[in-house]
């Protein structure tokens, strides 16, 4: 499933692409059809994300809420002036594109977990179930502590709980547990106010680097003795699919949190006494 990053990235490209202009809207695959008839040739005025939430904003007031889940894609087209998009894949639940006499952009969904047209209640209601998001402006932490206050459940599966902080996936979750040296399986409501204050800021600056970057590094660079835009994917985490903690050297341990791989090296992460978690290693 992407991460917050690329929902903020598909939101700064889709509003830099269409924003203020005049779309075709389209549901070749069929399930979208009603409402792209009803948007089709409208204007798209704004685009925004909000965690794992993505939203087309129309000038009628309504919105196109799109979540990728776990098999979403969204392919991007760049069009020649006045030509038409390439052929659609029957898969193509949401087809938008804008073209005039200096060319344009189209960009084709599939494999969403949701694409539903709504209105601006409905709209509100999904983002008040969410945590803040690190990536916004207007996040506020508090509101993330205070709901780790209310939760008894290990951090790991705190922090991947989108009403507690929303956009956070499963590398983001391995790595910053292991930069602030907690295990997954402490309790939520046991981090140290000051570890969380930490955590927090890393989050900001990696997530929003993410947008810029298109890609995840939580490696310091100062550790490999290489720039950031040398760092190999393979080498851009600490135990996130690793097999070897890459601080360390400990043995990467992986079991299945609440569906999910967790990650730990537990040299630089130790659990907490009494837990029973059984180990499996990649």
């Amino acid at each position: 499933m992407p991460e917050g990053h690329t929902i903020h990235r598909l939101a700064r490209d889709h509003g830099e692409w269409f924003a203020g202009r005049k779309v075709h809207v389209a549901s070749p695959q069929g399930r979208f059809a009603a409402a792209a008839a009803q948007l089709d040739g409208r204007r798209l005025v704004a685009t925004d994300a909000f965690g794992k939430h993505l939203f087309h904003r129309y000038d009628d007031g309504r919105s196109v809420h799109i979540h990728l889940g776990l098999f979403g894609k969204v392919f991007h087209h760049r069009l020649e002036p006045r030509t038409a998009p390439p052929p659609p894949r029957d898969t193509v639940r949401y087809r938008v594109h804008a073209n005039g006499r200096d060319g344009g952009h189209g960009i084709d969904l599939v494999g969403a977990t949701a694409c539903e047209l709504l209105d601006e209640p409905q709209v509100d209601a999904i983002v008040a179930r969410l945590g803040p998001d690190p990536i916004r402006d207007d996040a506020d932490p508090e509101r993330a502590w205070a709901a780790l206050q209310r939760r008894s459940v290990g951090i790991g599966r705190a922090l991947m709980d989108q009403a507690v902080l929303a956009g956070v996936g499963n590398v983001y979750r391995a790595e910053v547990l292991f930069v602030h040296g907690l295990h997954p399986e402490v309790p939520a409501r046991e981090v140290e106010r000051a570890t969380w204050d930490a955590m927090w800021a890393t989050l900001v600056a990696w997530l929003r680097r993410g947008v810029k970057e298109r890609r995840i590094v939580t490696m310091d660079p100062k550790e490999l003795g290489k720039p950031r835009s040398r760092i190999r994917r393979a080498e851009a985490t600490y135990v996130y699919h690793q097999a070897a903690c890459r601080r360390c050297g400990t043995p990467v341990r992986r079991w299945d949190l609440a569906g999910r791989w967790a990650y730990a090296c537990e040299t630089c992460q130790p659990p907490p006494r009494g837990s029973r978690t059984r180990r499996s290693r990649r």
